[in-house]
Formats: C-alpha cells, sequence, structure tokens
C-alpha cells in the first residue's frame, strides 16, 4: 500500500517526532510512505527519516495554491493508496489538492487548537484565530474522508470544535520504542545527573516542550518558586528550544528570583536520558494532544504532574498514573509538585501503573498495526462525499 503522507516539515515538533518514530514500523508492514513537507527543518528528525531510506519531498511553494498544484502533481506521479496530512497548513494543502482524484484523505487530529485557553495566548489573534477554524471545519467536513485522533479527548474536542461526526473519526494512539526508549537504572540516573551537573541530593523537576504559552513553562517557575524555600534542593529543568514565550520564562525566572534554580537547556535529543535523571516530570502545557513525553515518562517510570486537559484524557489519569492539577494554577501544581516529591510509595505504585499502561497501549509496534490497519480501512472506503 502506498500512503502520500504530508506535513509541515519534519522538525522538532511531537508531531513530527511521532511520525519520524512511525515510518520504520509501517514500512515494516507493508506501508510504502513518501513523505511530503512542506517547509525544510535542519533541526529534528528530517535528515534521519532520509538517511533511514525514505522518499522525501519538499514543496517549492511558499503559499497555499502553488503547493495545492504541487502536491496534486505528485498525487497523480505516485498513485497513492491514501493521502495523510497533519496540522493545519498540510490538511489544508492535502484536502483541495486532492480534490477530483479518486484518492482518500485521512486527517491526523493531534491537538486541540481551538480550545479557550489558547486565546489567552498574547501571540494569537482572536479573528483570526476564528477565521482558520472556520476554515478548518469547513475543510475538514466537506474533504475530508477520515480523521485520525491521537486520543480520545482531542476525538471529542474535534466534534465539538470543527463539527465533524464521531463516526468519520478513529482513535490510533501515539506510541514509543521500548527498545529505544532502553530502562531506567541506578546507573543511568547516575550518569545522566553527572551530565546536568546534579548529585544525588537534587530534586529534579523536568518539563519537556518548546518555549511556548501552550505549554506553561511560566507556570512550573512559579510553582517552583511557591515551594523552593521548604525544598531548598529542588531544580527545574526545562527542554525544549526557544519561542514565543522565552521572554516570559526569563521573566518569571528573574521575577521569581529562581536563576539559580531553574536550567533552561533548548532543543536536546537525549529527552530519555534526562527523564531518568528526574524526579518528577511536570506537563503543566494550557492544551495538548497526546504529548510524547508524557508517554516516554511512563514508560521510563517517572512519576508524572499534569495539567488536567481535554487532550491528554485517556492517556493520564488522575491518581492512577498521574497527578493532574487545574489549568494555570500554580499553588496546585506546586502542592502536587511537593506530594510527588514526599511520598516515594505513592509514586512507586504510580509509575508501575504508568508502566503496565505503556506496556498495554502505548508501544510503538502497538501503534503502527494500528495505523496499518486505518490505512486498509480509509484505502478501501475510498474518496466519499464527506457531509459533516
Amino acid at each position: 500500500m502506498r500512503v502520500l503522507l504530508v506535513i509541515t516539515s519534519l522538525g522538532a515538533g511531537g508531531t513530527e517526532r511521532s511520525t519520524a518514530l512511525l515510518l520504520p514500523h509501517l514500512r515494516e508492514r507493508g506501508i510504502d510512505a513518501t513523505v511530503v513537507a512542506l517547509v525544510h527543518r535542519e533541526e529534528g528528525d528530517e535528515q534521519r527519516v532520509i538517511d533511514e531510506g525514505f522518499d522525501v519531498r519538499f514543496l517549492a511553494a511558499g503559499r497555499l495554491p502553488g503547493r495545492v498544484r504541487e502536491l496534486r502533481g505528485l498525487i497523480g506521479e505516485l498513485r497513492p493508496d491514501v493521502v495523510h496530512t497533519a496540522v493545519f497548513d498540510a490538511d489544508q494543502t492535502g484536502r483541495l489538492a486532492a480534490v477530483r482524484t479518486a484518492v482518500p484523505v485521512l486527517g491526523s487530529l493531534v491537538n486541540t487548537p481551538y480550545v479557550a485557553a489558547r486565546l489567552a495566548d498574547p501571540n494569537v489573534d482572536r479573528r483570526k484565530l476564528a477565521a482558520v477554524r472556520a476554515v478548518d471545519s469547513l475543510t475538514a467536513r466537506t474533504l475530508g474522508t477520515h480523521f485520525h485522533a491521537v486520543t480520545e479527548g482531542v476525538a471529542v474536542d474535534a466534534v465539538d470544535s470543527l463539527g465533524i461526526r464521531r463516526d468519520r473519526i478513529t482513535v490510533v494512539e501515539r506510541g514509543r520504542d521500548p527498545d529505544q526508549l532502553g530502562r531506567r537504572t541506578d546507573e543511568r540516573r547516575a550518569a545522566a545527573r553527572r551530565s546536568l551537573g546534579f548529585g544525588a541530593d537534587r530534586e529534579v523537576i523536568l518539563a519537556v516542550g518548546r518555549q511556548e504559552h501552550q505549554k506553561g513553562q511560566v507556570v512550573l517557575v512559579d510553582a517552583l518558586a511557591s515551594i523552593a524555600a521548604s525544598r531548598p534542593q529542588a531544580v527545574v529543568v526545562v527542554a525544549g528550544r526557544s519561542g514565543n514565550a522565552s521572554a516570559a520564562i526569563d521573566e518569571a525566572v528573574t521575577r521569581t528570583g529562581m536563576g539559580d534554580r531553574v536550567r533552561l537547556l533548548g532543543h536536546r535529543d537525549d529527552i530519555a536520558d534526562l527523564l531518568c535523571a528526574a524526579d518528577v516530570f511536570a506537563l503543566p502545557s494550557r492544551y495538548e494532544g497526546t504529548a510524547g513525553a508524557a508517554i516516554e515518562a511512563l514508560a521510563l517510570e517517572v512519576p508524572v504532574v499534569a495539567s488536567d486537559l481535554a487532550g491528554t484524557r485517556g492517556l493520564l489519569v488522575d491518581g492512577e498514573n498521574a497527578r493532574l492539577v487545574p489549568v494555570d494554577d500554580a499553588r496546585a501544581l506546586a502542592d502536587a509538585l511537593a506530594a510527588t516529591l514526599d511520598d516515594p510509595r505513592r509514586g512507586a505504585e504510580q509509575v508501575a501503573r504508568g508502566r503496565a499502561v505503556f506496556d498495554e497501549r502505548f508501544t510503538l509496534s502497538r501503534s503502527a498495526d494500528r495505523m496499518a490497519q486505518l490505512y486498509a480501512d480509509v484505502a478501501a472506503r475510498g474518496r466519499r462525499p464527506a457531509r459533516s
């Protein structure tokens, strides 16, 4: 089966990373995937995907009409069984390019981009977001064949925000390769801490994500400040490239006097090792889809403290494999972090359940099996006109 996978880039984002990890496993299952990227990114997994022998094409056009023409030409050349798109610009390009072809379009729903929390982002223009949502809804309902959601929470949100019927969405959860991640051992933990310059006495709180309003790192800095006096060994480590929230994070660090307690690492390729160094994985996001680093935290048996988000429901369950707190509540986040650090016995129970959930539902092998089946189902369905 041939799939044309249209994506914004193979850069350092979560969707890009999950795609790059999944490709070899799909090839093992007979899926011949050609990746079409709208833009070139030097960071991330682009070169690795090329080195692994995958056909990666880059569109030359910078605007939607030119991209649609180029992609339509590739559809005619490669004759895929399915066009699979992910993220807004790629979704619009793929949906429009497949018009008047016999090729069905599968769209991945990877986030909850239209939730109210996004409107608090100072970089978001409300009128532009409303227009984007209207376009996304129209093309999804009328030009999309079927949809893949990364969690049940994301599927429910898409029904709400885009007006897609629930029976047009199949949930296939993201996965990670347990062999690539390895296991958390005392030796690996000690080595990772040495690389960061931390001794065994440090209480390391790790957050992973680009420095954007969505990821809530400012809330995490404020939470650390709330417990700093009572926990002199606690530090926050943030792995993720700079972004629109970098200045706000720097301001929060200065305002709280946490300059010697917050470490901004920038983009890292050794997240698994950093998780082994951590005592707690923090996910203070304001909205999310799967949160791949949370899956990795479950696999590597790191206690998770996270915002209670619609998008991650089904992945993180309060009192089972995580402690969940209200969004944007620094005090509640601080209390949950302190409680996790203070209660290693409960933490051990939580991580054991988390690992069991990972083994049952979030391995890359399982994800690849289900995606291959979804491709077959969509190809068999063909391109039928969609009404909602």
